[in-house]
């Protein structure tokens, strides 16, 4: 079963990625930050890191480029609800794919059994 960290501060599409990503056989972890995020990698290995871009404490960007750092092989998805401009950046800092909050969570289940 493949492992999946998903950052996100709204609490709310955590837990409906988590739901629809587990009856899809992932097995799921989750954090509310990049910090928190990065705390978790530093505690258990995953397979696939899905981290909004846009979050308090430490946003994606910065925790993008601190998983390349610390985890090159490490595959992410970095996502957002309204910033496409961020995420061709999440790209450019080493993001594997991205996938915009407006898309069918179907879609981001589809790209994360891809790459």
């Amino acid at each position: 079963m493949r492992s999946v960290l998903i950052i996100d501060d709204d609490a709310e599409y955590r837990q409906v990625l988590k739901i629809f990503l587990e009856r899809e056989n992932y097995e799921v972890v989750e954090a509310a930050n990049g910090k928190e995020g990065l705390r978790v990698l530093d505690e258990r290995p995953v397979d696939l890191v899905i981290s909004d871009i846009l979050m308090p404490e430490q946003e994606g960007l910065e925790t993008i480029q601190a998983i390349r750092r610390e985890r090159p092989e490490l595959k992410i998805i970095a996502m957002s609800g309204s910033e496409p401009v961020m995420l061709r950046m999440a790209e450019r800092l080493g993001a594997n794919a991205t996938f915009s909050k407006s898309e069918p969570i179907r879609q981001l289940a589809e790209m994360a059994g891809k790459i």
